[in-house]
């Protein structure tokens, strides 16, 4: 049996990863890995998860399943973070949530879940999108096509035309959008586009799809879930992934959330039925330990607001690399304008350069991106900005 199998090919960032780290060259700059890291390229606990972790480890007397959903906690808690806990979809109980391995699993319960519900189903995601939204969702058994988003060359969002390519969609096709920090060009809707975006929804009948793997590293966690919030006071049925990875820094304890909305209590309760038997199929029940740290902190007005700080930490940070970047580019006096960058969110952003260029900087310089050239904006420090602005400018 194994013998017809055929070599898959090796993901991008792995394979660009293992390039960086047999690199031998000090000033090597890795730009390709989506994981925030500090100054000193490393990626660190937060203060108020360790608090948690230690009250859980000394709290936690078994290791017996917790069923399906996950923990009831965590779900309440982390449904009122993505959605406020005044939410009129929420008063009106219209919301299911399970817990989940990251937000990948999250995407795969809703992968399987919507092929319960439409076995021949499409989804329609942005040009461009995550790199493994695409295969995801093909693994279940979904037709993937795509509506347009990013300009490369105006470095802009493409929003008539996605208008135009949404004004197709069958109402019985998924779309999915990025809640924030879009991965992967930085270029985010305004609060006026995910109205227009809302109100198409609600008018065509398609069912919107959220990925919102980046809350609060944007402009903060309330802003950042306002197309979240606005879609699901609008449509009647939505489904939400959500990722704890990146905001509480537990990438390695993955940890998620899928919510699904419907137009009645009623409704949810039998959505949710399917829900937990598309969990029971995949992988039976979730991990405890990542959503055990998370309900504490969000359970806890102290641990909340040290989280909310040091959120905002990592969000300046980011922040404030962009602007890093752009001003070293400036005082090069290169011929292209970057300035988009520091109008964008999130970790990433393209930086605009070729194919040709991405493999010169890797080859001559030892910078590290993919070769669409999407950048990490969390690989960038204050004693690596120089070099990399240099390193660009000689290949431009």
């Amino acid at each position: 049996m194994f013998d017809q199998l055929n070599p898959m090919p090796a993901d991008p960032i792995l394979g660009l990863l293992n390039e960086y780290r047999q690199d031998t060259n000090p000033n090597k700059v890795d730009l390709g890995v989506g994981v925030y890291k500090d100054p000193a390229g490393h990626t660190p606990i937060l203060e108020c998860v360790k608090t948690a972790e230690q009250y859980r480890l000394s709290t936690e007397n078994t290791k017996v399943y917790i069923g399906p959903t996950g923990s009831a906690d965590f779900n309440t808690l982390i449904t009122e973070l993505c959605f406020d806990n005044e939410h009129p979809a929420l008063l009106a109980n219209r919301i299911r949530t399970v817990s989940t391995p990251g937000g990948t699993g999250a995407l795969r319960v809703a992968a399987d879940f919507i092929t319960r519900c439409k076995k021949d189903a499409v989804i329609w995601v942005s040009d461009p999108t995550w790199a493994n939204h695409t295969g995801l969702f093909e693994a279940a058994g979904i037709t993937v096509k795509t509506y347009p988003y990013y300009d490369y060359d105006t470095k802009s969002l493409k929003f008539e035309e996605m208008i135009a390519c949404l004004e197709q969609v069958s109402a019985d096709d998924v779309v999915l959008l990025h809640a924030c920090c879009h991965n992967p060009s930085g270029m985010d809707l305004t609060q006026e586009q995910w109205d227009i975006v809302a109100e198409l929804a609600k008018t065509k009948g398609f069912t919107p799809l959220i990925d919102m793997a980046y809350q609060g590293f944007g402009t903060d966690e309330d802003t950042d879930a306002y197309g979240v919030r606005k879609m699901a006071a609008t449509v009647e049925n939505m489904i939400l992934c959500s990722s704890c990875s990146k905001n509480f820094g537990l990438y390695r304890e993955r940890i998620g959330s899928c919510s699904i909305i419907s137009s009645s209590a009623a409704k949810a309760d039998t959505a949710f039925s399917v829900l937990l038997y598309v969990v029971r199929c995949l992988y039976s029940m979730p991990p405890a330990h990542g959503a055990a740290i998370v309900e504490t902190i969000l359970g806890s007005a102290e641990l909340k607001q040290q989280w909310l700080d040091e959120l905002k930490h990592m969000r300046d940070r980011i922040n404030g690399n962009r602007k890093l970047l752009v001003d070293a580019l400036h005082g090069l006096n290169v011929d292209l304008d970057f300035s988009f960058i520091t109008e964008q969110k999130g970790m990433f952003s393209f930086l605009g350069v070729n194919p040709q260029q991405v493999e010169q900087l890797k080859n001559e310089y030892s910078v590290y991106m993919v070769g669409s050239s999407r950048i990490s904006i969390a690989g960038i420090t204050e004693t690596n900005v120089d070099y990399l602005a240099q390193s660009i400018a000689k290949v431009l």
